[in-house]
């Protein structure tokens, strides 16, 4: 658990959005999971490079598609008697296995369990997950697309609430290439060799409301 108690070492101010260039105690990218550590739990961030990234609280939106998201991929874990686990964020990923990156992606998959540890997953995750969001967008669709590709990721899925879309990288440790979907359709599931698809048009029929928002 992140202790509250040494909060004092990092003020508000230097829990960074991605318009601020530097902490106030350390430079931007001489950050490590030690700091990581030391962040309050209420203030969720990711670090990345040495980089800490705030993380702004999610719409509506963004929160149902992953909460309804989770479970359809549960589903299909124990429908088919699968080994993987699904975690939803916040979940701890220490991506590269080092000391410069904490990451925590909206959704995880993670089917080997050598990879899980008490504090979440050390190395990449089979499939990946994000929402975008305002705040997010860049940084979900070039930073970390690099980052899990070269960390070793399987599978990276990004979904755009605003454009009703899921762009899914399906062999993505392999390929550049990737599907462009629409929230009504089925989705594939690369990291698994029987052909499970995650059924889209139930989402978007559950969060059809919440555009009206």
């Amino acid at each position: 658990m992140k202790e509250q108690s040494k909060w004092k070492q990092y003020p508000l101010s230097a829990v960074v959005r991605e318009s601020l260039a530097a902490y106030e105690s350390k430079e931007q990218g001489m950050y490590t999971i030690d700091d990581y550590y030391r962040i309050p739990d209420q203030y969720r961030v990711e670090l990345i490079d040495g980089v800490f990234y705030d993380m702004a609280a999610p719409l509506n939106i963004h929160q149902a598609i992953l909460q309804l998201l989770s479970t359809a991929f549960g589903r299909l874990v124990e429908d088919h008697q699968g080994s993987c686990f699904v975690y939803p964020a916040p979940f701890d990923v220490q991506l590269d296995c080092d000391d410069r990156t904490m990451v925590q992606p909206d959704l995880s998959i993670i089917c080997d369990r050598s990879r899980l540890v008490r504090r979440g997953c050390y190395g990449a995750p089979d499939l990946i997950v994000e929402i975008l969001s305002e705040s997010t967008a860049g940084r979900d669709r070039l930073l970390k697309l690099n980052k899990y590709k070269r960390a070793g990721v399987r599978e990276y899925w990004i979904i755009d609430p605003d454009e009703q879309k899921v762009q899914a990288f399906h062999d993505l440790g392999n390929s550049d290439v990737s599907m462009i979907y629409t929230l009504g359709e089925k989705i594939p599931v690369g990291i698994w060799t029987k052909k499970l698809y995650v059924d889209f048009a139930k989402i978007e029929e559950r969060i059809r409301i919440l555009y009206d928002l």
